[in-house]
């Protein structure tokens, strides 16, 4: 995954580098809701679909009255304002998707996020190549097993939670919000805690992209829009093979694979009811790509323009203003919402995830005779684990995903994915308390640098040369990457 490339205006970048959209989407969001909550729902589930319909209704019967079209205008018009939408099938949770017009509420969620997870599939696909995080398991193990402490940890909590409210019947089937970790944001409070160079940025950015993987897994197997229809995979398997059609045909544009075999993708999840934000992920790997990788956050991909960069760095800012739609589409919930839901998703954050990420990096340990990184102590680990506590924007989707219908329920956990937040000053007090300071990094002349705490950290310049267990390179750009063997 790149930088985003620098537009010579400060102002501008600092908004597209720190998820400035998604924020103020947000916040709009919140306040709307707060003022006026019947205007803010109308205006994102208006039905743009219906609403065509019953223009092009209207029309119609214009011209049936003068004259120019001899129908019955009353069975018309009801069969165009009928026209947009699909038969109703409502099942336990609300109607779904497929089920229902076409809403600004479904463009942002359904259509234009799968942009948004395209570029996560990107960051796990690349990660998986040579010198990607996941291309060396001996390196990655101790991360990945975190990984799945940082998802069965927060799982486990909640359900607990919900088993000991009784209200595992109603709330039991969000289980997944908690176990997501929001990349963007733990990486910008992990620099503020641990110092751009330190050891723990890195291992926090590994779990994260196994976190996305994850996510993107769950999201397709454990809550699909509606009963599943297998049958429409095979349009997924025909999609997948036009794209490597077009990669043996040497295409290199990525808009022919994202048109023509992303379209199919996208339409086949919807059918399948999958949840079609997932739809352009089978054709991310078919995309001709560079066969290694630099790491997550590397500068230098900044420089390299086969088809999948080039996706990426076209999309990069688009899919940021997204995420600011994507906020104001969700994220307007009143005050008054906070109820069980929300605080059964915050204890899964706050609390199961740092216990799951600490005790399965003890277990790799002490049990299975793996390595943390060099200049990781247990302090580090906890530190990093209340980091990931941050759910934020996954959380907030797989709210939606778990609880499609909008009510209290959702209101509720949704609630507890905004209120994630809190674990941004919550892991900062807590790194202090527990004595760990940013990393002073070597300027020049290499060697080991000592972080404020008095602990050895690799140099800036060690970096760019050195790897310890977990294969962590520098970037050379002051943020940590992982490079294979």
């Amino acid at each position: 995954m790149a930088h985003l490339r620098n537009s010579g205006r400060p102002v501008i970048d600092f908004l597209f580098e720190n998820s400035c959209f998604l924020l103020a989407g947000t916040i709009l969001a919140l306040v709307w809701a707060n003022i006026d909550e019947a205007s803010y729902r109308r205006v994102i589930e208006w039905d743009i679909g219906h609403a065509v319909a019953a223009a092009v209704g209207r029309s119609d019967a214009e011209a049936v009255h003068s004259g120019q079209v001899h129908s019955e205008p009353n069975a018309h018009a009801t069969e165009a304002g009928h026209a947009s939408k699909a038969p109703q099938h409502d099942t336990e949770h609300g109607s779904q998707a497929g089920h229902h017009g076409i809403t600004l509420h479904f463009i942002i969620n359904d259509v234009l996020m799968a942009l948004f997870f395209a570029m996560a599939a990107k960051e796990v696909w690349e990660s998986l190549l040579p010198g990607g995080a996941l291309s060396n398991f001996r390196k990655a193990a101790t991360p990945l097993l975190a990984t799945a402490g940082g998802v069965v940890g927060p799982a486990l909590v909640y359900t607990a939670g919900a088993f000991l409210t009784g209200t595992l019947h109603s709330l039991g089937r969000g289980w997944a919000i908690p176990c997501a970790t929001d990349i963007a944001f733990s990486y910008l409070f992990a620099r503020m805690i641990f110092g751009a160079g330190h050891p723990a940025i890195a291992f926090l950015l590994l779990l994260a992209i196994a976190d996305d993987a994850a996510g993107l897994i769950i999201l397709a197997v454990f809550y699909p829009t509606d009963q599943v229809i297998p049958a429409w995979f095979l349009l997924t398997a025909a999609a997948v093979g036009i794209a490597f059609l077009f990669r043996w045909w040497r295409v290199t544009s990525f808009w022919w694979y994202l048109l023509i075999p992303g379209t199919l993708s996208w339409f086949s999840f919807y059918m399948a009811n999958i949840h079609a934000a997932l739809g352009l992920v089978p054709i991310i790997p078919c995309m001709p790509h560079a066969h290694t990788d630099l790491g997550i956050f590397a500068r230098e991909e900044l420089g390299r323009h086969d088809t999948l960069n080039e996706f990426e760095h076209w999309w990069k800012r688009p899919v940021e203003l997204i995420l600011g739609l994507f906020g104001l589409a969700n994220a307007g919930v009143v005050l008054s919402s906070i109820a069980t839901g929300t605080f059964l998703v915050l204890f899964g954050l706050l609390i199961g995830k740092p216990a799951g990420i600490t005790f399965l990096t003890w277990v790799a340990e002490k049990w299975l005779r793996l390595e943390k990184p060099t200049g990781m102590t247990y302090r580090h680990v906890v530190s990093l684990g209340m980091v990931a506590a941050i759910g934020f924007t996954v959380a907030l989707f797989v709210s939606t995903a778990a609880f499609p219908q909008p009510g209290p329920l959702q209101d509720a956990v949704k609630m507890g994915a905004l209120l994630s937040f809190v674990a941004a000053p919550i892991s900062i007090a807590l790194a202090r308390a527990l004595g760990i300071r940013p990393s002073q990094r070597q300027r020049a002349g290499g060697g080991k640098a000592l972080a404020a705490d008095g602990e050895a950290v690799v140099g800036e310049d060690d970096w760019a040369d050195q790897e310890d267990a977990t294969g962590l390179q520098h970037d050379g750009h002051g943020s940590a990457c992982l490079a294979g063997s």
